[in-house]
């Protein structure tokens, strides 16, 4: 058996492998757990290995690589075409094959160590903003059930709103003041924690060429010019053109 290429269904503790010869027909299949994957390819002869860009999928395209197999990873919206029956892991094993034959399917690059960790920063950041904005809206729902009018914007509104629970007179009841104080505080928490993340992306920022490109031109920031180096690594050779880079 010349078993050349495999394509791999990755999960979070069974992956289903399709084992396909030089003509791209498949001759076996195998459904391993995590450690029997990390095993099956120590007495293997394969020149590729074909997954979906899913999560993990760049930590095992890094994997790979290491052991010097070629990896491709494929966009997941253009794989659901090529599932020939019903989803099961088996048939999206096969259609990972059938895929990666089509002569306009673009792979996506296997990402760094590095780059993965940035997103990941900007991912934390999104998390605190999300949160924070969540606890402001439900504190200006608070006063509007108390007959007060906070200010549009979010730092003029949590200024209004402190000044608001700190004032003797106001109309919001002893009973809930406290525990809105307690909310303010954890907004003030998550702004804390957001600037010192943004500080560090900065100092990464400093360090890298291709931020300090980007910074460069008119209308890019600090998190625009950090997250498009953590999506592309500061390479766009890829992209066939702007078009496809800007979407």
């Amino acid at each position: 058996m010349n078993a050349t290429t495999v394509a791999v269904d990755l999960a979070k503790s069974v992956f289903q492998l399709a084992v396909a010869d030089e003509h791209w027909r498949i001759v076996e299949t195998q459904r391993l757990t995590r450690t029997q994957f990390e095993r099956w390819f120590a007495n293997r002869d394969v020149n590729l290995v074909i997954m979906e860009a899913c999560g993990s999928a760049h930590h095992w395209g890094r994997w790979l690589n290491g052991l010097g197999i070629e990896v491709r990873l494929l966009p997941t919206q253009y794989i659901r075409a090529y599932v020939k029956r019903n989803k099961t892991d088996e048939a999206d094993a096969a259609a990972l094959l059938e895929a990666a034959r089509a002569s306009d399917m673009r792979p996506v690059r296997v990402k760094s160590v590095e780059q993965q960790a940035l997103q990941g920063m900007h991912r934390i950041r999104s998390l605190w903003m999300g949160t924070r904005t969540s606890r402001i809206n439900a504190l200006r729902g608070f006063c509007r059930e108390f007959g007060i009018a906070i200010p549009v914007g979010a730092r003029t509104g949590i200024e209004a709103i402190s000044r608001v629970l700190a004032d003797p007179g106001t109309a919001v009841p002893d009973l809930i003041r406290g525990t809105a104080k307690l909310l303010i505080e954890e907004i003030r928490l998550l702004e804390g924690r957001v600037a010192q993340l943004e500080r560090e992306l900065a100092a990464l920022a400093r360090l890298n060429p291709a931020c300090t490109t980007l910074l460069s031109i008119p209308g890019i920031g600090l998190l625009t010019a950090t997250a498009m180096v953590a999506a592309t690594s500061g390479d766009v050779s890829h992209f066939k053109d702007a078009r496809h880079f800007s979407s």
